[in-house]
C-alpha cells in the first residue's frame, strides 16, 4: 500500500482484517507511525524512487494500491516504476477521470476515484427511489430496491420485467427472510426488495417504477 492517507490507511487496514500481508509505504513518517502497529510491515520512503522500491522488496510483490492523494506527479511516476517491475495486479487512486486515464497509460491495471465514484453512489440515494446502487461500468448497473406495485403477486416469469424494462432481477427477499436466488417462479410479494442487474439507464427507470 504506497499512501497511507484516509482512503489508504483504510483500506490497508481492512486488508490485514481480512488476512492479507500488507506493506504500507509512505513519505510521511508520522503517517507511517500512526498504522506500524496495524500493518504486517511498515515504512517511509520516496516512492518515486526506484532504488527505494527495490530496497523494500517491492517488484516482488504480485500486488500493489497507490494511495498518493493530490501529488499527482508522484502518483503517476510511482504507477510507472510498479508498471516497470511488471507487478501483476496495480490498483492506482485518481482524483479526476484525467489522472485515471493517465495512471491507465502508464501502467495502472485498475483506476479508483473513491470521492466520485461515492459521490455518484450518493446521488442515486438521495433520491430515495433505490436502497442501494452499485455501478459496475459506465452503462451497467445493480441496484437495490423495493418491489414496484406493477409486478406484486406475478411470477417473475409472467411479468415481463426482461422485455418490458430490459432487466433481470438476480436476487429476492421477502419481508422478515434472507435474500435468495430469483426464479422464473418466484412469485412477487408486497414489501419484497429485489436485486435488479442491466443497463444503468434501465435500471434507474424500472427503481422509478417504486
Amino acid at each position: 500500500m504506497i499512501g497511507l492517507g484516509r482512503f489508504g490507511g483504510s483500506l490497508a487496514r481492512e486488508l490485514v482484517v481480512r488476512g492479507s500481508d500488507v506493506l504500507g509505504v509512505d513519505s510521511d513518517p508520522e503517517r507511517v507511525q500512526r498504522y506500524a502497529d496495524e500493518l504486517t510491515h511498515s515504512a517511509v520512503a520516496d516512492t518515486t524512487n526506484r532504488d527505494a522500491l527495490e530496497q523494500l522488496g517491492i517488484p516482488e510483490f504480485r500486488h500493489a494500491v497507490v494511495s498518493i492523494g493530490t501529488d499527482l506527479e508522484s502518483s503517476i511516476l510511482t504507477t510507472s516504476l510498479l508498471a516497470d517491475f511488471e507487478i501483476a495486479n496495480i490498483w492506482a487512486k485518481a482524483t479526476s477521470r484525467q489522472h485515471g486515464r493517465i495512471l491507465e497509460r502508464v501502467g495502472a491495471h485498475h483506476v479508483v476515484l473513491p470521492e466520485h465514484d461515492m459521490g455518484e453512489r450518493v446521488a442515486h440515494l438521495v433520491t430515495g427511489r433505490m436502497l442501494d446502487y452499485i455501478e459496475f461500468e459506465e452503462d451497467y448497473a445493480m441496484v437495490k430496491t423495493l418491489a414496484p406495485p406493477a409486478i406484486i403477486g406475478s411470477p417473475l416469469a409472467e411479468s415481463g420485467i426482461r422485455s418490458k424494462y430490459g432487466i433481470t432481477v438476480v436476487a429476492i427477499k421477502h419481508p422478515g427472510e434472507d435474500f435468495t436466488h430469483a426464479a422464473l417462479d418466484t412469485v412477487v410479494r408486497d414489501g419484497d426488495i429485489l436485486i435488479a442487474a442491466g443497463r444503468s439507464t434501465q435500471v434507474e427507470l424500472f427503481a422509478d417504477l417504486t
